[in-house]
């Protein structure tokens, strides 16, 4: 890692620390709705209608279970990430980017909060 002599300061890390942990809330109230909706069933009475609308309505209902629990896994990831974010909070390490060692710009942890990239880094990456 490269040494650096910057970071934020401590009442920095304590904004990032409460914009992440809201952000950790509101996405497991959402990987629970996901989830909620991986398990449960569609319910809505096609057992007297014809069968060829049932067989559609249950693709259909696969492929929404399937797509849910793709979201599911990335809102996972977004959680780890997260959590990690936090880590790095508390080694107040928080910020500081892991290729050039410079500080990322606020406005984009406050937009990305788990990033560990600078733009410049982030562009030098994916121009290679």
């Amino acid at each position: 890692m490269i040494e650096t002599s910057k970071r934020y300061s401590d009442k920095d890390l304590a904004e990032f620390k409460t914009l992440i942990q809201d952000k950790i809330t509101s996405a497991k109230k959402d990987l629970k709705r996901l989830r909620d909706s991986i398990t449960q069933g569609a319910g809505n009475g096609t057992n007297d209608t014809y069968s060829a609308f049932k067989a559609f309505e249950e693709g259909s209902e696969t492929l929404s279970k399937e797509s849910n629990s793709i979201l599911a896994q990335r809102q996972e990831k977004f959680i780890r990430d997260l959590n990690n974010a936090l880590i790095r909070i508390e080694n107040k390490t928080y910020g500081i980017c892991r290729v050039t060692g410079k500080l990322i710009n606020k406005e984009r942890l406050k937009l990305v909060p788990h990033a560990t990239l600078s733009i410049e880094a982030k562009m030098q990456k994916n121009n290679k």
